[in-house]
């Protein structure tokens, strides 16, 4: 067909996405229409991104405003919004200094370069080796889908970036063996989403974080999907009683704008030097401007609390599930990202729910993967369960 033609969007857009038959156009709260007139309850949050919701009323009109004012300047000038939101996020973490990106991937690639070069340039050391685990997911440029653990991410783009190593997530036996001398770094999510909504263990991560001291290499936790209050508080690493010396970020930061950070302890900062690393777009007015509004709403209001309360609420109901219908084999994670293991195909309950207009996700072929927006109340939470219970006593009578 000529470009004259009327083009499908599967012709002009790379089928990089198996995308859902549905195309939304508009978003409020927990739920999207789709330009059908069709709602539905939203319970991905964009991919745990939305966590104030679709278009929080605190962000949108911040963003308005900035629209008004400037949208884009370069990093060669002070950024009021950037410097603003820097600061939030090292008084609400056990950071110091703060690089902006724009996305998750892009902030696990600096917190990668910031580790290789604290070893070479801070360090003196030869060290470049960053030690990743098995079913992670850290992102998908060519660094950090070597970095991440999970072989079909990897698939057709050999040969892949060097200097990563993988190690079982939550196993004791491999502890003895983290720290080489090419080692510089750990990275590491405290609850797996892409790999399966699995959490980590406690004395696992105890152990794994004093090795890491004693060795003096970076522990570097990837909070791009457990950050910003979707487990239950501001930051993941926070409920385990640690403290990282990179945090990444990106998702829930800007509410839906393109916007990523690595955090920094002093220290490890001290490697990113003048023209050692950078970005075009990196903490531009319009994607901090978002960012700002999105943390003040977080650690001013009880948003993050009353979301850990009505988790458990959200949890008891899927326990109750449970109880009901023996294809739920368990129930896992934390805060508002949560998984559900079921017998079969999790996708097949995707779809299932996406004809009672209820979105869900998948963490791997049989976990569904359950995202709701912070903000969701008991109301949708109870509405969540009724159209669970239906599509599972549907898959279960075929």
């Amino acid at each position: 067909m000529d470009k004259e033609g009327s083009l499908s969007k599967a012709q002009v857009i790379m089928p990089t996405y198996n995308r859902f038959p549905i195309t939304l156009v508009k978003g409020k709260g927990s739920y999207v229409w789709d330009d059908q007139g069709n709602k539905y309850l939203d319970y991905t949050s964009g991919i745990a991104t939305c966590n104030l919701g679709h278009t929080p009323e605190p962000v949108k009109q911040q963003v308005q405003e900035q629209l008004d004012s400037l949208w884009h300047c370069s990093n060669l000038y002070h950024i009021p919004s950037q410097q603003q939101l820097a600061e939030k996020l090292v008084e609400n973490s056990c950071g110091d200094q703060v690089f902006f990106c724009n996305s998750g991937a892009e902030a696990n690639e600096a917190a990668i370069k910031l580790a290789r070069r604290y070893a070479q340039e801070v360090k003196g050391t030869n060290a470049s080796e960053v030690v990743t685990f098995t079913n992670s997911f850290h992102g998908r440029t060519l660094a950090t889908l070597a970095a991440t653990g999970q072989e079909k991410i990897q698939k057709g783009f050999a040969p892949l970036t060097p200097g990563f190593r993988y190690l079982p997530y939550n196993d004791p036996s491999v502890l003895s063996t983290v720290v080489s001398e090419q080692t510089c770094a750990v990275l590491l999510e405290l609850v797996q989403g892409e790999g399966g909504v699995i959490p980590v263990d406690q004395e696992w991560l105890n152990q794994l974080s004093e090795i890491c001291k004693q060795n003096d290499i970076l522990l570097m936790v990837d909070e791009i999907q457990t950050g910003m209050g979707r487990t239950g508080t501001l930051f993941a690493y926070q409920q385990y009683g640690i403290e990282p010396d990179v945090i990444s970020l990106a998702k829930g930061l800007g509410s839906g704008i393109p916007i990523g950070a690595i955090i920094a302890k002093e220290e490890a900062a001290k490697a990113f030097t003048p023209g050692s690393h950078g970005s075009t777009f990196g903490g531009n007015p319009l994607a901090t401007t978002a960012g700002l509004a999105t943390i003040t709403e977080l650690v001013e209001t009880d948003v993050i609390s009353e979301s850990a309360i009505l988790s458990d609420y959200l949890v008891e109901q899927m326990r109750q599930l449970q109880a009901n219908h023996s294809s739920i084999k368990d129930i896992r994670g934390r805060g508002m990202l949560l998984g559900i293991v079921v017998e079969g195909n999790a996708i097949d309950y995707v779809h299932k729910a996406r004809e009672h207009n209820l979105l869900i996700l998948v963490a791997g072929p049989q976990v569904i993967r359950v995202l709701p927006p912070l903000t969701t109340d008991r109301q949708e939470v109870e509405e969540f369960t009724a159209i669970m219970a239906k599509v599972f006593e549907e898959i279960e009578e075929v």
